[in-house]
């Protein structure tokens, strides 16, 4: 009798393991749903085993497919277990290569290999703009708005033209924009940009009324080259061969100008430039001479008196740079004429300096001995180097090189400005089309230089896979490293440009030929 129980026992058991659970069942009944479903994954071959020592022959078939199945079912929870594992290790190794602890940069950098496809493939597009050099002349200078869809061209014969980049689509001529060569456009934002020209005026434009200017801005005794614009204050700057730099107050600007006022003077000035943080200005000039003024302050004024010809032994910049009171030991001995600053603008409340000036003789390979005019000056997207274009006196020889801010705690805090340049990368140009400026540029990443070359452009990077400059080693200088070589023009290039939202490349020459480069796979 009690064997009976036993049996009736165990096949009430193993009835409860094989029954599958109906859907009217209660959930609490004594085994609900998701125990059973806890209870089945853990079940293990050996379980099975056990459980069915007390079959009989009979049930062996029905055992073997019990023990397929479970042995199914405990593969799928190692596979789910593996799984689990592999996908905890990629998020650690995500979280270490964003936080900068593993063993690779952090994701956004780790995109060599698509960038140096990208860019290895810029072919000239089969619609690039292709215009007669009767009516305006060489371009002079390319100018994307900041959302890229405008392209601005300034050209030689007193014309500015307008195109849509996409489509390479002529949108409108301003026909005598000026009364001289158009040389510099920049816009203050989507809609309003400035021009500059070689008749000592610059005007502002609308792209909403391009049927007549929004005012005219006078101010310069000599041709105006180049523009810039301060964000912070929006302030409008511009540089010219008078030596001036001068601001200008677009917040009170009427139809017959704007508030403006001299903020800095030096003779032989070739151009300016703002870092993007508007924290320091840049000046090249034609006698080798680079200019940093620290700290900026654009609503004070600098009177500089004059001195003279800043021509003497070349020299590398060290990490000290001279002051509105004092001068680098490098610095030859006549710059001390710089220190002419007005004592007012040497300090601020708290005794930090502002607008404090530092004059170097930048490092060119192959020029020691030799002086070297500064014609093209341009600045890395994040500020962190300078880029320059110069020739030799001669006009033999020319040089791209990009020197980077060195930051450092200086020995006087008072009065020492925080960095100077260090050169890190350089590369020699082709010495075509000598006493024309050619403008060079940084991809809006910052990993490609587009340079003027002959007939025609380079893209150039720091190293073999377009990487950043922070990620080089910062003890050696190295050469610049050639991407590629694009040629689509039948005269001296002299001016490029990047589209800040597309992959798009923009050039111009000396007869007037635009050409659009984008990737071809």
């Amino acid at each position: 009798m009690s064997s009976d129980r036993q049996n009736d026992s165990k096949e009430s058991d193993e009835s409860q393991v094989d029954r599958p659970r109906t859907a009217g069942e209660s959930p609490d009944d004594e085994h609900s749903s998701e125990e059973s479903e806890i209870r089945q994954q853990s079940i293990t071959p050996r379980d099975i085993r056990v459980a069915d020592t007390g079959r009989s022959n009979a049930g062996f078939a029905k055992k073997d497919t019990k023990a397929q199945s479970a042995n199914v079912c405990a593969s799928g929870l190692r596979t789910e277990s593996f799984a689990s594992v592999t996908r905890s290790s990629v998020f650690r190794l995500l979280q270490k290569r964003t936080t900068g602890k593993g063993i690779f940069v952090e994701p956004a950098r780790d995109n060599f290999r698509t960038l140096t496809s990208l860019y290895s493939s810029m072919n000239p597009a089969a619609d690039s703009v292709n215009m007669s050099t009767q009516t305006h002349g060489a371009v002079f200078n390319l100018e994307y708005s900041p959302d890229g869809s405008v392209l601005t061209v300034a050209c030689e014969q007193t014309e500015v033209l307008l195109f849509d980049p996409i489509s390479s689509r002529h949108i409108k001529t301003l026909v005598d924009a000026h009364e001289d060569c158009v040389n510099n456009i920049r816009f203050l934002d989507n809609r309003l940009f400035a021009t500059c020209s070689d008749d000592t005026t610059i005007a502002l434009w609308d792209l909403r009324k391009l049927n007549s200017k929004v005012c005219s801005l006078h101010g310069h005794t000599s041709w105006v080259k180049n523009i810039e614009y301060d964000t912070n204050t929006r302030l409008l700057v511009t540089s010219g061969f008078d030596g001036n730099v001068i601001t200008w107050d677009t917040n009170r600007f009427t139809e017959d100008g704007c508030p403006h006022k001299k903020f800095f003077h030096t003779r032989y000035l070739m151009r300016m430039r703002l870092t993007p943080d508007c924290s320091k200005m840049l000046i090249s000039t034609s006698s080798g001479y680079l200019l940093i003024l620290h700290d900026l302050d654009l609503t004070q004024s600098l009177e500089v008196g004059s001195y003279r010809i800043l021509r003497a032994r070349r020299s590398t910049p060290s990490a000290e740079g001279t002051t509105s009171g004092s001068r680098s030991s490098d610095t030859p001995r006549h710059s001390n004429d710089f220190s002419k600053l007005h004592p007012q603008d040497s300090q601020r409340e708290g005794g930090s300096p502002r607008n404090s000036l530092e004059v170097l003789t930048p490092e060119i390979p192959g020029e020691k001995d030799r002086g070297n005019c500064i014609t093209s000056l341009q600045l890395h997207p994040k500020g962190w180097a300078t880029l320059i274009r110069c020739s030799s006196n001669m006009d033999d020889q020319e040089w791209t090189c990009v020197y980077e801010f060195q930051e450092g705690a200086p020995t006087r805090p008072p009065v020492s400005p925080r960095c100077s340049l260090r050169l890190t990368h350089f590369i020699e140009e082709a010495n075509v089309g000598r006493g024309y400026i050619k403008e060079l540029c940084f991809s809006p990443d910052g990993r490609i230089i587009c340079s003027p070359y002959g007939y025609g452009v380079r893209l150039l990077a720091f190293d073999g896979g377009c990487g950043e400059l922070s990620d080089r080693v910062r003890a050696e200088t190295h050469c610049l490293h050639e991407v590629r070589s694009l040629y689509s023009h039948s005269d001296v290039v002299l001016t490029t440009k990047f589209s800040p939202t597309h992959c798009q490349l923009a050039s111009g020459c000396l007869s007037g030929r635009i050409s659009l480069y984008q990737p071809k796979f």
